[in-house]
């Protein structure tokens, strides 16, 4: 079973995921993803931070929202630790979800064209690809997704 909170983006369990993804990251694409995240962000009120925890309580995914617009989020540092399947889609379901309370329309996020795992996951979970906004206009390797809600 596979439980999604918001949580602390400060906390010891946090901090370990978002290392872990970082690292993931640097390894798959050569860059660790931190450049257009920090956890500083997440103290907006229309931004949120979440925790997946398996059946004892251990973080084992984490993933976050945070506007681009006031109608438009952004999904950053989504991750598992691949322990259990699903966390991925328990944690995407989450966000989006809550984005849609939060009166948000659409949400955005960027991935790299050589992580065909994540890219795969979005168009998976009804993400079309879109041009590329913001940080990402101009970089080749970045692949940017959009869902309306």
């Amino acid at each position: 079973m596979i439980t999604v909170e918001k949580s602390d983006p400060f906390s010891s369990e946090s901090h370990r995921l978002i290392e872990m993804l970082s690292a993931e990251l640097a390894a798959i694409t050569g860059d660790n993803g931190k450049t257009n995240f920090t956890v500083e962000a997440m103290n907006d009120d229309k931004a949120l931070w979440v925790l997946a925890k398996n059946v004892h309580g251990d973080a084992i995914g984490c993933g976050a929202i945070r506007p681009l617009t006031q109608n438009i989020a952004e999904i950053k540092r989504m991750f598992s630790d691949q322990s259990l399947p699903g966390v991925g889609s328990a944690l995407l379901t989450f966000l989006e979800t809550s984005a849609k309370q939060m009166g948000y329309r659409e949400l955005k996020l960027e991935t790299r064209h050589i992580n065909r795992r994540a890219v795969n996951f979005y168009e998976k979970n009804g993400y079309v690809r879109i041009e590329n906004y913001g940080p990402y206009i101009g970089r080749e390797e970045a692949v940017c997704f959009a869902k309306a809600l």
